[in-house]
């Protein structure tokens, strides 16, 4: 079997190890021996083969996975959907209880449950959005 071969298919079984392990020093190790593999089908001898696959495996590993990882490790900057709701203003439109409620959030009309059951939030108040549970926005007064 050829050499070049050989490396394609300890790259390829690399590939498949990453992905079953997500820790991104597989996905270096299997690079490298991609590049090895091309290294090899140009005819370089054994021993270069690995040298080539020792270098590139060890500056991928020491310097293109910490700047991966922190790229994927990076928190979410904006929220998206009903998250980026809550924390906003909301405009009370028809009372709102412990058991229900209409408040206009954005523009849009939502059901709406007063945070503390106990209160009862007039039309025309403005509210907080606490959180949204389904498709029910959860409000307390600003006041």
């Amino acid at each position: 079997m050829d050499p070049w071969l050989i490396w394609l298919i300890v790259a390829a079984v690399l590939a498949a190890a990453e992905i079953s392990t997500l820790t991104a020093a597989l996905g270096m190790l299997s690079a490298a021996a991609l590049v090895t593999a091309g290294s090899a089908a140009v005819g370089l001898s054994l021993p270069l083969q690995f040298l080539v696959f020792t270098v590139i495996a060890v500056v991928s590993v020491l310097f293109v996975r910490p700047i991966a990882l922190r790229h994927v490790l990076r928190p979410q900057a904006e929220r998206f959907g009903v998250d980026a709701l809550v924390g906003r203003a909301a405009y009370v439109v028809s009372e709102v209880t412990g058991l229900g409620g209409r408040v206009r959030i954005d523009g849009e009309e939502w059901t709406a449950r007063a945070y503390d059951e106990t209160l009862v939030i007039p039309a025309g108040k403005t509210v907080d959005v606490m959180e949204i549970s389904g498709a029910t926005a959860i409000v307390y007064p600003r006041d």
